[in-house]
C-alpha cells in the first residue's frame, strides 16, 4: 500500500537557513509516529511540510500519494501550538470546531446537517460537548488544546498533525487526547505528532523519530529510546522531564469569521 507520508532526501530552508536536511522515512495508514528534538530541530517545519504550508527546497515528499499542495482540500489536519494561536478573537468554542468544516464546504453549500453532526461528534469526542457556548478565552490551557485538537476532528482528515498537543496541559486532558489519538489510530488514521514529552512516547506511538535538523534515529518507541542518538538528545537538552520548547519561525494562526449552528 504507498504510505501515507513519503519523504526521501526532504530539504527545507528558510532563506539560507536549513531548517530539515536530508530527511528519510516512511509513515503508513493506521500509524502514530511521534517526532522529539531539541531547540530547532525542525520538528514544525517538518509538520508544515507535510501540510503544505512550507515548500521543500529538495528532495522528494508525497502525502496521501500527492504532492502536499495539491492534496485534496481538507483531508490534511494540523493542529499548530497552542502558544502560535490568536484566542483573543471573539469565537465561541462551537464556532472555533466548526471552522474545521470550511475545507468540506462547497461554495453553493451552506452549513448543513452533516457538518453540525460532525462539529457534535468532535465536540464529544474531547468531552467539550458542555461548554460548546463558552468563549474561547474563557476556557483554560487544556480546554483550548481539546477545542482545537476537535477543530481537526470536525474536519473527519485522512491524517492528523498534531504539534506539541500535551504541552502546558493537566494530566487528565493528556490521557483524553491520548485515548482520541489512539483509537483514531486503530480505525486507520495516520498521525505524526511533534512531542517534547519524553515520558509517554511508549503510550502514545508506533514508531518515534528522533530529528537535530537532520533524522538522527526511526523505529519503535522502546528501541529508539535505547539509542545513542536518543540518550545524546535527553542529556543536552532535557529540563524537568520535557525538552525545551522550539523556536523555529512561525506565524500566529488568526481564527475565521463566526460560524453559529
Amino acid at each position: 500500500m504507498t504510505p501515507a507520508v513519503h519523504a526521501r532526501d526532504l530539504v527545507i530552508r528558510y532563506g539560507d537557513f536549513v531548517a530539515l536536511d536530508r530527511a528519510t522515512f516512511d509513515l503508513a495508514y493506521g500509524e502514530s509516529l511521534g517526532v522529539v528534538g531539541p531547540n530547532g530541530s525542525g520538528k514544525s517545519t517538518l509538520l508544515k511540510a507535510i501540510a503544505g504550508l512550507v515548500p521543500a527546497a529538495d528532495g522528494e515528499l508525497h502525502v496521501l500519494g500527492v504532492d502536499p499542495r495539491r492534496v485534496e482540500p481538507g483531508s490534511i489536519a494540523y493542529v499548530p501550538q497552542v502558544e502560535s494561536v490568536d484566542w483573543t478573537f471573539p469565537a465561541t468554542v462551537w464556532d472555533v470546531v466548526s471552522m474545521g468544516r470550511f475545507p468540506r464546504l462547497r461554495f453553493w453549500h451552506g452549513f448543513g446537517v452533516a457538518d453540525r453532526a460532525a462539529v457534535q461528534r468532535a465536540l464529544d469526542l474531547v468531552k467539550m460537548g458542555s461548554l460548546a457556548r463558552r468563549h474561547i478565552a474563557e476556557l483554560s490551557g487544556g480546554q483550548q488544546q481539546r477545542v482545537f485538537v476537535a477543530r481537526a476532528l470536525a474536519q473527519e482528515p485522512k491524517l492528523l498533525l498534531l504539534d506539541e498537543p500535551t504541552t502546558g496541559v493537566d494530566a487528565a486532558t493528556e490521557y483524553a487526547l491520548r485515548e482520541v489519538v489512539r483509537d483514531l489510530v486503530n480505525r486507520g488514521l495516520p498521525v505524526i505528532m511533534a512531542t517534547h514529552d519524553l515520558d509517554t512516547v511508549e503510550q502514545w506511538f508506533d514508531r518515534l523519530m528522533v530529528l537535530d535538523r537532520r533524522l538522527l534515529a526511526i523505529g519503535t518507541p522502546r528501541d529508539v529510546v535505547a539509542s545513542g542518538a536518543y540518550a545524546s538528545i535527553r542529556e543536552h537538552t532535557h529540563v524537568h522531564g520535557h525538552l525545551r520548547l522550539d523556536h523555529e519561525p512561525h506565524e500566529t494562526h488568526a481564527l475565521h469569521p463566526e460560524i453559529h449552528p
